[in-house]
């Protein structure tokens, strides 16, 4: 199972119009500790029903990554109601982000 790809065209439908909260991955792949983390963002996707889990890639998405002021990757961001809600800098334990997510979707 993949995990979604967001960019700048489906942003705005994907995460910001989206009817549940969505976990946005800000990554690179030249980003090490971005590929350190995918493993537990593929993880989180597969687990987690009634959020949407997916990754936006700042090179392919510049927009959408400096409209939310991303200068560190990886950052997570988590939305809901087109809003952030949370956000998160760089490698995080799968426990702290699956909290985030079970606040969410409460």
């Amino acid at each position: 199972m993949g995990v979604p790809e967001f960019d700048d065209k489906n942003f705005d439908s994907e995460v910001l119009q989206a009817g549940e909260p969505v976990l946005v991955d800000f990554w690179a792949p030249w980003c090490g500790p971005c590929r350190q983390i995918a493993p537990v963002i593929e993880q989180l996707a597969g687990e987690n029903k009634g959020v949407k889990i997916g990754k936006l890639n700042v090179d392919d998405a510049p927009n959408a990554a400096q409209s939310y002021g991303v200068s560190s990757i990886p950052t997570l961001m988590l939305f809901k109601n087109g809003e952030v809600v949370d956000r998160f800098v760089g490698v995080q334990p799968k426990s702290r982000l699956q909290q985030a997510l079970d606040a969410a979707k409460a």
